[in-house]
C-alpha cells in the first residue's frame, strides 16, 4: 500500500506539472510552427511513460534530473500514465491537442499511434544512435516500418523458465529442455496431498497468459501468428502442440491458475509451493528475501522446445519512445536526451530500477559496469546471461513477418488467452481451440 501511495503521489505531481506547463509557447506549437528556443529559452520536452511503480518512476526522474543538469538548452519533464487505459486515454489526449512530445511505446501500441498519423519518423536519430550503441535487432525491428522508423528502443523484457534448483536437486532432476521433459518434471514435482505443484501458469484472460502461451507456441515452431498483410496463420502444428502442453501442465498446477496473472506464479515459486514458472526477469529482485534460501537455488533455463527441430525462443517486448512533435528543435532535443539516456552515465542506473526485468536494448549497454555492478545482478550472473541470450533471439507476434497493422485487434481482447480458455472453460480440444483462435483473429483483423 505504501508503494502504491508513493507512486500515486509522484504520478499526480508529475501530471499536474506537465499540464500546467502545456498552456502555450514552444510546448504546444502547432504542427510545423517552430516556437522553441525563442528569446533564449530552453527547449521544453514533455515525456509520458507508463511505468507506474515507485522504483521505476524514480528511475525515470533520476535520468531526467541528471540530463537536465548536464546541459542548459533542454528541459525534460515527465508525467506517468498507465498501460491499463493507455489505448483509450492517450489517443484521446492526442486528438484533443493535449498529448506529449515523447511517448513510451511497445510495438503494438506504436502501430495504434502510427495509424493516427502523428508519430514522427526517427530513422535519422536511430541511425546515429545505432552507430554509437548498436541496437539489438530484436529491439529495433518491431519499430521499422516500410516508410520509416517510429520509436527509439529504450529497454527490453523477455521470458525464461525459472525453477527451484533445491527442489530439482532433491528429486534428482535437471532443467527440462523439451516439452516432454517439462511435463515429466512437473509430474514428478507435484504432491497435491502436501500442497506442492510442479508449475504455476497464468490461465486468466490476461496479457500474462498471452505472453506465456506465445513463448511456448514460438518454441514449438509457430511464431508467425499474423503477417504484415494481415494473413493469420495461428492454426498450425506449433500452436496445437503448445495448447496440448498447457492443458497437460495445468494438471500439475494449482487449481486457481485461471485467476493468475504475473504476480501469483512468482510468489508461489518463492514460497516453494511450486517448482517452476515462466516469466520475465523480475524474479531476481525478490527471490532471496521472499524464499528464505540463497540465490544459487533460483534456476534459469531457456524456454523448452517441442523437439530438436525447433529453436527455443521467448516473447520479447521492446519498450521504446515515439516522437510526436514535428518541431525540429524538439527533435534535436529528443536526440540529445536519448543519447544521454543510453550512455553508461545514465543507462545502468535506469535499467536497475527493476534489476533483471529491464534489459539493455544495445550491445554496449549489456557490457556497462554501471548495470552489471548492481548488487542483485551480481548474485545471478548465469541468470543474467540467460536473460540476455533470450532477449537476443526473442520474438513478438504480429512483428515476426513484417508489421501487422491490425495487431491491436488481437492483443486488445487477449485472443491468445481466449484461445486457451476455449479449452479450460469451454471444454474444446486443442485442435478445436486453435481453429477457434484462427477464426477469431481473422475476424478481428478484417474489421
Amino acid at each position: 500500500m505504501k508503494r502504491r501511495i508513493i507512486s500515486a503521489v509522484l504520478a499526480a505531481a508529475m501530471i499536474v506539472g506537465t499540464l500546467a506547463g502545456c498552456g502555450g509557447g514552444g510546448e504546444n506549437a502547432a504542427p510545423g510552427e517552430d516556437k522553441s528556443g525563442e528569446s533564449g529559452e530552453k527547449v521544453k520536452l514533455t515525456l509520458w511513460h507508463m511505468e507506474e511503480t515507485d522504483s521505476r518512476v524514480q528511475a525515470f526522474q533520476e535520468v531526467i534530473k541528471k540530463y537536465n543538469e548536464s546541459q542548459s538548452e533542454v528541459e525534460v519533464a515527465a508525467a506517468v500514465q498507465s498501460w491499463d487505459d493507455a489505448y483509450t486515454k492517450v489517443p484521446s489526449a492526442i486528438q484533443a491537442g493535449n498529448g506529449p512530445d515523447i511517448l513510451q511505446s511497445i510495438p503494438d501500441f506504436c502501430s495504434v499511434i502510427y495509424d493516427m498519423k502523428v508519430v514522427q519518423d526517427v530513422s535519422d536519430i536511430v541511425d546515429e544512435l545505432n552507430e554509437k550503441y548498436s541496437f539489438l535487432d530484436s529491439a529495433l525491428t518491431p519499430y521499422v516500418y516500410e516508410d520509416g522508423t517510429y520509436a527509439i528502443p529504450a529497454f527490453g523484457m523477455t521470458q525464461v523458465l525459472w525453477y527451484r534448483k533445491d527442489l530439482f536437486d532433491a528429486a534428482g532432476l535437471k532443467a527440462p529442455s523439451t516439452f516432454e521433459e517439462l511435463v515429466e518434471c512437473a509430474k514428478v514435482l507435484t504432491d497435491k496431498d502436501n500442497g506442492k505443484y510442479g508449475i504455476a501458469l497464468p490461465a486468466s484472460l490476461s496479457m500474462a497468459t498471452d505472453q506465456v502461451l506465445y513463448s511456448l507456441i514460438a518454441s514449438a515452431g509457430g511464431k508467425d501468428v499474423v503477417n504484415a498483410d494481415n494473413e493469420v496463420t495461428f492454426n498450425n502444428e506449433g500452436t496445437v502442440a503448445a495448447l496440448e502442453l498447457y492443458q497437460e501442465l495445468l494438471q500439475y498446477a494449482p487449481s486457481d491458475c485461471d485467476t493468475y496473472a504475473w504476480g501469483e506464479p512468482q510468489a508461489l515459486l518463492n514460497q516453494g509451493t511450486v517448482a517452476m514458472a515462466i516469466e520475465k526477469g523480475q524474479y531476481l529482485s525478490t527471490f532471496e528475501s521472499e524464499s528464505g534460501v540463497s540465490a544459487e537455488n533460483l534456476g534459469c533455463a531457456p524456454i523448452p522446445v517441442l523437439d530438436d527441430s525447433c529453436t527455443s525462443t521467448s516473447i520479447y517486448y521492446s519498450n521504446g519512445f515515439m516522437l510526436l512533435s514535428d518541431d525540429e528543435a524538439k527533435k534535436e532535443a529528443a536526440k540529445s536526451f536519448f543519447d544521454f539516456m543510453l550512455s553508461e552515465e545514465a543507462y545502468g542506473d535506469f535499467l536497475n530500477a527493476e534489476p533483471g526485468l529491464f534489459l539493455p536494448v544495445t550491445e554496449t549497454g549489456g557490457k556497462y559496469d554501471s548495470w552489471l555492478s548492481n548488487e542483485i545482478l551480481q548474485k545471478y550472473p548465469d541468470q543474467v546471461e540467460g536473460l540476455l541470450d533470450s532477449a537476443s533471439t526473442g520474438e513478438l507476434f504480429g512483428f515476426t513477418d513484417g508489421i501487422c497493422s491490425k495487431i491491436g485487434s488481437i492483443t486488445g481482447p487477449n485472443l491468445i488467452a481466449q484461445t486457451l480458455q476455449q479449452i479450460t472453460v469451454n471444454g474444446k480440444t486443442p485442435e478445436e481451440a486453435a481453429e477457434w483462435g484462427q477464426n477469431a483473429m481473422e475476424d478481428a483483423v478484417a474489421k
